[in-house]
């Protein structure tokens, strides 16, 4: 579990390096300041896109989840999100650190 936690993290901070190029590009060219927001991305790489996306979670049984959570959520940046989720499966991926010395006690 942790090299696939250390894998996709590796995979989600490179594409948030890519995304915040990207996003640095588009800022660039147009002369203010522009992110790709997760409502974007979501709405590119899904035929269904955000709607698809709200009959999926929107469940009778919890439809808090949709209006007071995930309407801000879409809202994110693509790239600042792939690193904040990269950078915490890699942290919780990390290995063991080695003990550094000997026991006193023995």
């Amino acid at each position: 579990m942790k090299f696939l936690a250390r894998s996709l993290g590796l995979l989600l901070v490179a594409a948030g390096f890519i995304g915040l190029v990207i996003d640095g590009t588009r800022s660039i060219v147009n002369d203010a300041i522009s992110f790709k927001t997760l409502s974007e991305l979501v709405t590119a790489l899904f035929p269904g896109g955000v709607p698809g996306l709200r009959a999926s979670i929107a469940h009778p049984a919890i439809p808090w989840l949709w209006d007071p959570v995930m309407v801000h959520v879409l809202q994110f940046p693509a790239s600042l999100t792939a690193f904040v989720l990269g950078g915490s499966l890699l942290w919780l991926g990390q290995k063991p650190l080695e003990p550094i010395g000997y026991l006193a006690g023995r």
